[in-house]
């Protein structure tokens, strides 16, 4: 194993990031006026308590429309590539996000978002190439860079949600004059995500290159270019090829570290997308009804600080804390904080109600709460990790990743839906003071921390042998 780490081909990981940032700037740009939004459609008849089924419906339908597509894109680049896959989506994607904030009919919103969804469903294809530039030292750095990506993604997209939503009554002399914006309360922030996710396009047509192992050797061997064993970006030729004469079909790709990994990683998502659907749901409910009573415009700011401050320590010590403490205990550690964050909700409502406001003491527990997002962020690299160490050979890397997406987009496509149906059910009925929903939800997070211990060991010492 080399002592040093091989330097990360820079260029190639930002065209990856580029595209991997369209998921969280479409995904939640929605999420601070989305609840507002389902209200403005008149489908809930004015029945408050049908707000957060209606709302999880839409949240869900991205992930749910993401799962149908993510393995099928995943075949299509090993059987064509991955450039061209990953230059799939950008502007249809962004054309779908742009009609999700022209819509007014709830039932046109769930037809965009899952158009969005399918679209998206070509992300687990990046997290292909991300292992194929990649080797054991720099591996750690390079998956925490994608967690980074989405750290920045759910910062700047829910303050753009958050404070662009509602343009022409926040300012009249400017928006309020545009026709088309007071008519589409919520177009603007839709369009500015729209174009930023249509941005890696022309990124990814012009630098992007082919990491596709057959591909690679057969440009190789048109251009008479001998392979180096020093490029990051290109591995064995000789292994390339055995792998890729052994693709094992889907029944034998799921051995019992894949089943394993796949577990976790959909467990963790499971988590994070419950928690990302009580968050404004929680936040935006009044507080008379079990929630904090928080305009769409603080809970962007709100999660606009979080995600910078997540940033931040993604950036600086995402891979340093995999490698020195090990991905299961860092990964096993995320889950735990879950459970502390689905705990701290009724302490919030509960001291929310007993001030009638945002107090204080109501901002401590917040602010706690929003700590532990630090601890969890860590988590995304391992379990990317654990999915490509389970990985049978080097040709599955790619259908590993795919099943991968698609467990994880499985529950994600769950989870909002479960969390605010389970949030709306428990407030209307009082079921456990109204708190079932985080009795639950704490409960599954400790049962996924506890199954992160079936998770290998023998991964931390991999790592810390690339440092």
């Amino acid at each position: 194993m080399p002592t040093s780490r091989t330097p990360i081909p820079k260029f190639q990981l930002f065209i990856l990031l580029l595209i991997q940032f369209a998921e969280p700037m479409c995904a939640l740009v929605i999420y601070p006026f989305i609840v507002q939004f389902v209200r403005d459609t008149g489908i809930t008849g004015g029945d408050e308590a049908k707000t957060g089924f209606y709302a999880g419906l839409i949240e869900s339908s991205f992930f749910l429309a993401e799962c149908l597509t993510v393995y099928q894109f995943a075949r299509l680049a090993d059987k064509y590539g991955r450039r061209p896959v990953l230059m799939l989506a950008p502007l249809g994607l962004g054309m779908a996000v742009l009609g999700f904030g022209l819509s007014r009919n709830f039932w046109l919103l769930l037809g965009f978002r899952c158009a969005q969804g399918a679209l998206n469903g070509n992300m687990g294809v990046a997290r292909t190439v991300m292992s194929e530039i990649s080797d054991p030292t720099n591996v750690a750095d390079i998956f925490s860079t994608l967690q980074l990506m989405w750290s920045v993604g759910a910062t700047t997209s829910p303050f753009i949600g958050g404070v662009l939503a509602n343009s022409a009554t926040k300012w009249p002399g400017t928006f309020g004059k545009i026709a088309l914006l007071r008519s589409h309360p919520y177009l603007l922030p839709c369009a500015v995500a729209a174009c930023i996710a249509s941005a890696s396009f022309p990124f990814a047509f012009f630098g992007l290159r082919e990491t596709l192992p057959s591909i690679v050797k057969r440009a190789r061997k048109n251009l008479n270019v001998a392979a180096t064993e020093s490029s990051p970006l290109l591995h064995d030729e000789n292994s390339a090829a055995a792998d890729l004469e052994v693709i094992p079909p889907l029944r034998e790709l799921l051995t019992h570290p894949v089943r394993v990994a796949l577990l976790n990683h959909g467990l963790l998502c499971l988590c994070d997308m419950a928690y990302d659907a009580l968050f404004p749901l929680v936040y935006s409910t009044p507080i008379p009804l079990g929630g904090l009573g928080l305009e769409p415009f603080d809970i962007g700011r709100i999660m606009g600080l979080c995600g910078i401050i997540n940033a931040i320590f993604q950036a600086f010590f995402g891979g340093r804390f995999i490698r020195y403490f090990g991905a299961r205990p860092v990964f096993t550690a995320a889950l735990v904080a879950f459970g502390l964050m689905f705990a701290s909700f009724p302490l919030l409502t509960f001291l929310a109600q007993r001030a009638g406001r945002v107090d204080a003491a109501v901002i401590v527990v917040l602010g706690c709460q929003l700590g532990c997002t630090v601890v969890f962020y860590f988590s995304f690299a391992s379990t990317n990790l654990f999915l490509m160490d389970a990985t049978p050979n080097r040709a599955s890397v790619g259908r590993v990743n795919g099943l991968g997406q698609m467990v994880g987009t499985i529950q994600r496509s769950i989870a909002p839906s479960m969390a605010s149906s389970l949030f709306a059910l428990s407030v209307k009925h009082n079921l456990a003071r109204g708190y079932l929903v985080y009795i639950v939800l704490t409960g599954v997070a400790l049962i996924a921390a506890r199954c992160s211990l079936m998770l290998p060991r023998h991964l931390q010492s991999e790592l810390k042998g690339g440092l």
